[in-house]
């Protein structure tokens, strides 16, 4: 199966690693001329400096013969235009994509993209699963593809309380996802400010735990 990511991020970075593994042909576009070089360094062939929403450098990487195209950078827009593109006029037949924002769900579902994942449902849904062992099976399949999900209070003498997401220096291998407050759910934006006993909800990838932690000023 030939597969193409668009997105090289960690999402696409992990994704990618798997889907080789697995013995499937995969090419992952970067755009970023740092980051491509650091995925080459380490993916080779696999991995081609260029931007997936543009048409000319889909077309170059062959996604006419491609079986499925997924989309996973950090911008639900691009995400849109890339399966979009790879479904309308390239007749791609599956397109996949990753759903910063849950709220965009039903649009890219009339859009005619195929699947979305979105990691704050993924989570929500963990949160609201009444089996126990669901749960455990769901996190496991998440640990075996790379990524963990995580569950971190923010204690009241934390350093960030009382700061938004954007000034403070987060890891890039974790993704705060999901914040609770007084039993309200927040799905942060960059200006979103962090309060004591936040429960905070992440994906992140088994580097990224601990600096995580360490960003949010908790302890296991």
């Amino acid at each position: 199966m030939y597969i193409i990511v668009g997105g090289g991020g960690d999402v696409g970075y992990y994704l990618t690693k798997s889907l080789l593994s697995q013995g499937h042909e995969v090419l992952l576009l970067e755009k970023g001329a740092i980051r491509y070089q650091a995925l080459s360094e380490e993916l080779g062939q696999s991995v081609v400096r260029g931007d997936a929403c543009e048409a000319r450098t889909m077309e170059e990487v062959g996604v006419s013969r491609a079986d499925v195209v997924i989309a996973v950078t950090g911008e639900d827009d691009d995400n849109l235009v890339i399966c979009q593109m790879a479904k309308k006029r390239f007749k791609v037949a599956r397109t996949i994509a990753r759903l910063n924002n849950p709220k965009n769900e039903l649009l890219f579902q009339k859009l005619g993209i195929d699947i979305t994942v979105s990691p704050t449902r993924s989570i929500l849904s963990l949160i609201e699963a009444e089996l126990p062992g669901s749960s455990f099976v769901t996190l496991m399949r998440l640990r075996r593809a790379g990524l963990g999900i995580i569950e971190v209070r923010v204690p009241p003498d934390s350093p960030i309380v009382g700061k938004t997401l954007n000034a403070i220096k987060l890891p890039r291998s974790g993704n705060i996802a999901l914040i609770i407050r007084d039993n309200e759910y927040i799905v942060p934006t960059a200006e979103t400010k962090i309060f004591a006993n936040d429960e905070v909800y992440a994906l992140v990838n088994r580097e990224g735990e601990e600096a995580l932690r360490d960003a949010l000023g908790a302890t296991r």
